[in-house]
């Protein structure tokens, strides 16, 4: 089937992508005003998952790293905006950006000897990192409010939209940036190196490429991600406390970004709605069987391993890549081309 000329999108890529990120913006500016309170709330919470996901994705599926500690690069960048709302009276922008260069720095701490790590052995660095980091709320208490936590404010909501429209649009417009910004580093010299890295280092190394310095330079734009994500969370709760970043968020976290496409930036909306959407359901199904609280509390991370287990058997390359597949074998769309390598982020 022929595309018109008048419909194809442009071949630049950063048109494109702004092509495409005003178009969703718009589609889903309108529907924060459609909708109720607490569908915005949900949507919201969509978005800063997409943030996170996303970085997590340029980590792991495009440059070969595995992290388990994305969680506490999320608390960094929550605790950040706590304290800053707390003690200054800073622009909320200048906030944010306060919050992604915390959790930045932290990646830099974090990704330095990840250079020398691959693996398990990486995966085991970023889990101790997220165990280790919690507790320092607890030891002082004075500064990070304890089992408490810090409170954090919504900016003031402009004209008629009320706070949780206000919120769902700010989270939205910072998930369209990020998506932006990492597609086009994907499309560039970067994205390129970071893949030759994934790939064989060796081979990198002999191209020209600075291995060790790619590798922390993914840790670093995927944990500023997190820390960017981690404040947005922070304003949905209005409470940040270390409640709110257990070992288990870097776990579906982890999950999320495997069963929405590896690699892939478009499938993080995937894993993020059911990030969302998967705890209701397990406490609706929990509600219906009559469950204990015991099973209660486990079901949603249960549920989210059965989904995992059966979107990689019938799609090894998460939602995304088999949405591709199968629009491929659509009749005078596709050739029934295989989908893309797991790790290949020819997905904007």
């Amino acid at each position: 089937m022929t595309v018109p000329r008048w419909v194809r999108l442009p071949s630049q890529p950063m048109l494109r992508h702004l092509l495409l990120a005003v178009a969703g913006g718009a589609v889903l500016y309108v529907v924060t005003l459609r909708i109720s309170s607490y569908d915005d709330y949900q949507l919201g919470e969509i978005a800063l998952y997409v943030v996170a996901l996303a970085g997590l994705s340029l980590l792991t599926g495009t440059n070969g790293q595995i992290s388990l500690g994305h969680g506490a690069f999320m608390a960094v960048g929550a605790y950040t905006v706590a304290l800053l709302m707390t003690h200054t009276q800073l622009n909320f922008i200048l906030e944010l950006v306060a919050a992604v260069a915390a959790a930045a720095v932290m990646g830099l701490v974090i990704g330095l000897p990840a250079t020398r790590l691959k693996g398990p052995y990486l995966a085991g660095m970023t889990l101790l990192f997220a165990l280790a980091l919690p507790p320092i709320a607890s030891k002082w208490p004075a500064t990070f409010g304890g089992d408490q936590g810090l409170t954090t404010t919504v900016p003031t909501a402009p004209g008629s939209l009320n706070p949780e429209e206000w919120l769902a649009q700010i989270q939205i417009v910072a998930a369209l940036v990020v998506l932006v910004l990492l597609a086009n580093l994907m499309r560039s010299r970067y994205g390129r190196s970071l893949r030759a890295v994934r790939d064989d280092e060796i081979a990198a190394s002999l191209a020209g490429i600075h291995v060790a310095r790619t590798k922390v330079l993914a840790f670093v734009i995927s944990a500023g991600c997190a820390g960017l994500a981690g404040a947005l969370l922070g304003l949905s709760t209005g409470v940040v406390n270390t409640g709110e970043f257990p070992l288990t968020l870097s776990i579906q976290l982890l999950a999320a970004m495997v069963l929405g496409g590896t690699g892939t930036l478009m499938g993080m909306w995937w894993g993020a709605i059911l990030l969302v959407y998967l705890p209701q359901w397990s406490t609706s199904l929990s509600g219906r069987f009559s469950l204990g609280s015991g099973v209660s509390a486990y079901l949603a991370t249960i549920l989210f391993g059965a989904v995992l287990i059966v979107v990689m058997l019938v799609a090894p390359t998460g939602v995304q890549g088999g949405l591709r597949w199968a629009w491929g074998h659509v009749p005078g769309v596709g050739r029934g081309r295989e989908p893309a390598p797991a790790g290949v982020s020819s997905e904007d």
